[in-house]
């Protein structure tokens, strides 16, 4: 099977992401920045979550199905990079939660990782 791990991989950040804004926003220690899913979370925790899970598996299908075309491989580096990205940003803001960075790092996430967000 093509991008086995790859997808995997990818679709346990995807989960470790819900999890993780999940647990900043209704601390208060981050917002969400991605509105369309902002939105699911203010609605409860179960919307958002069926909405990332049902993302993530649409993902995985596709990425299992066609994983042996050109295209799937660059697009999973690619997302799997800005995946990355977004588990940095999630551990600035632990950081800045527990008191090991500035109480303004939360802000700067917001805006610095907006793109980011509004993608996942």
């Amino acid at each position: 099977m093509y991008l086995f791990r790859e997808t995997l991989l990818l679709f346990s950040l995807n989960m470790i992401d819900a999890f993780l804004t999940i647990f900043w926003v209704r601390s208060g220690s981050a917002p969400e920045a991605n509105l369309l899913m902002a939105d699911l979370l203010d609605r409860g925790d179960a919307p958002f979550l069926a909405v990332k899970i049902a993302m993530g598996l649409a993902v995985a299908v596709v990425l299992l199905k066609w994983g042996n075309r050109r295209i799937a491989k660059y697009g999973v580096t690619l997302a799997l990079t800005l995946y990355i990205g977004v588990m940095g940003i999630h551990f600035l803001t632990g950081l800045a939660a527990f008191g090991y960075a500035s109480n303004n790092l939360p802000d700067a996430l917001q805006t610095g990782g907006a793109l980011l967000a509004m993608i996942f």
